[in-house]
């Protein structure tokens, strides 16, 4: 930890975080990339602290929920959360959304404390920290792409997401993760192994920062920024709201999505055909879990259950290896005629060991047939022969490329629709209430129909 003038106590010896806890208790719960929406922040522990550059803290805390200690002696189970903090003497109407609040007692006492990714300033200097790589503390800054340009001018992206992004000059996109796990993100691993195997539908990565305290994880990620790109999501709503066709569009993106499975299964070791009862096992474990959290789930369980059983029963399938994990509309984009495809993060919910293993290819194939029923839903009337249409050319173009049809491998296709469909619930559950009858739907379709 690296200690600061400001934060040496002034008075009476009083931890940093300490003075900083009861705001962030209530800050942190309002933030769209916190996972504890539905549990009360009861801990809060400082893991590291580091002066980023003045008047800017970097540092990474532990909120706890409650709950029985771990084993040997560990603080229950919780989150770490990646915090880039902000500190002025007075604070700046500007400010908005950003500000945390005003501390107290401490060594932090009389001024107000913000995020500070909100602060261009501040977001200038960190970029300066990547243009020039070294060290800050644990903190670890690398560069893969010569000479970064100075001056970019950044912007923070307002959508909802689970990490912060910065945009600097229309140039580059850097993507500060919120929600830390030890080891190397997924999002820095992959995009720099497929750039090494040629494949161009990914943006590689050219600069990132890590952290060696408390544990070794990264914590973001420079990539250049597809300027001229719309994301798939903006444009089927687009051709949803014309009226047209977007089965053309499915089709080459079918085919890009089998382009970037074939490259990560050269740059990855590929597995043995999936081990269908283990899957089929966590599989209704999730559903279980989901189901006590979502009791409108409860009544649709049994008939889920079968899309799991029958799993044990299917074609092995294609070997599971590396894939995307969160694949949607929302994680591609086309430029041009061209598909690419972003966000290799995972589901951020879900442990970094699992996000980094190898996994069926189908299950980003059903993610993505999810996506197009999402779109569907979002006009009125409803129109499902649109997503059943974007369906059949997304699978067709796939085939062209991998070589199989994810048509004829019904079972897997149906299991791992089901599994998307529940994570979906208890996500809209959790962050999204009103956006629930959409995955219900299909709750409903695939307990009833069994399709």
């Amino acid at each position: 930890m690296t200690e600061t003038a400001f934060l040496r106590p002034r008075s009476a010896p009083v931890e940093p975080l300490e003075s900083l806890a009861g705001l962030l208790r209530e800050w942190l719960p309002r933030q769209r990339w916190f996972a504890g929406k539905d549990r009360p922040v009861t801990d809060l522990s400082l893991l590291s602290m580091t002066e980023l550059f003045p008047d800017c803290l970097h540092v990474l805390v532990h909120a706890g929920h409650g709950g029985v200690p771990a084993p040997g002696g560990n603080p229950p189970a919780g989150d770490c959360y990646q915090l880039l903090l902000g500190v002025r003497e007075r604070p700046s109407p500007r400010l908005g959304r950003a500000l945390i609040g005003r501390v107290q007692d401490g060594p932090l006492a009389g001024r107000t404390v913000y995020d500070a990714l909100y602060d261009p300033r501040s977001a200038q200097l960190l970029l300066e920290r990547l243009r020039h790589p070294g060290t800050a503390g644990p903190l670890r800054f690398e560069c893969d792409a010569g000479q970064l340009p100075s001056g970019l001018v950044p912007r923070l992206l307002d959508a909802e997401q689970s990490n912060s992004s910065l945009v600097y000059g229309d140039e580059y996109i850097l993507k500060v993760f919120r929600r830390i796990q030890p080891g190397v993100n997924p999002d820095l691993e992959v995009p720099g192994a497929l750039a090494r195997q040629g494949c161009h539908r990914v943006p590689a990565p050219v600069a990132w920062f890590r952290t060696t305290d408390p544990f070794k994880a990264t914590l973001g990620v420079l990539q250049p920024y597809l300027r001229d790109a719309s994301d798939g999501w903006t444009l089927a709503l687009g051709a949803l709201a014309a009226g047209d066709d977007f089965t053309v569009q499915a089709h080459a993106l079918g085919r890009a999505t089998a382009d970037v499975h074939l490259a990560l299964a050269s740059a990855f070791p590929v597995g043995e055909p999936g081990e269908m009862r283990r899957t089929a096992t966590a599989m209704t474990e999730r559903l279980t879990a989901a189901a006590h959290a979502v009791p409108a789930l409860q009544p649709f369980v049994p008939g889920l259950r079968t899309a799991f059983a029958a799993l044990t029963a299917c074609d092995a399938g294609p070997p599971a290896q590396r894939i995307h994990g969160d694949l949607h509309l929302g994680q591609v984009l086309r430029a041009g005629r061209e598909w690419f495809v972003i966000d290799f993060e995972g589901e951020p919910s879900r442990p970094l060991s699992e996000r980094r293993s190898a996994h069926s290819p189908v299950r980003d194939i059903a993610g993505m047939l999810r996506s197009f029923d999402y779109a569907a839903r979002q006009r009125r009337p409803w129109r499902p022969e649109w997503a059943c249409r974007c369906r059949e050319a997304y699978c067709a173009g796939y085939a062209s490329r991998a070589g199989w049809d994810p048509r004829k491998k019904h079972g897997l296709l149906r299991a791992y629709e089901t599994d998307r469909a529940v994570y979906e619930v208890l996500y809209e559950a959790r962050h999204r209430p009103d956006w629930l009858p959409v995955p219900m739907a299909a709750i409903e379709r695939l307990a009833v129909r069994g399709d």
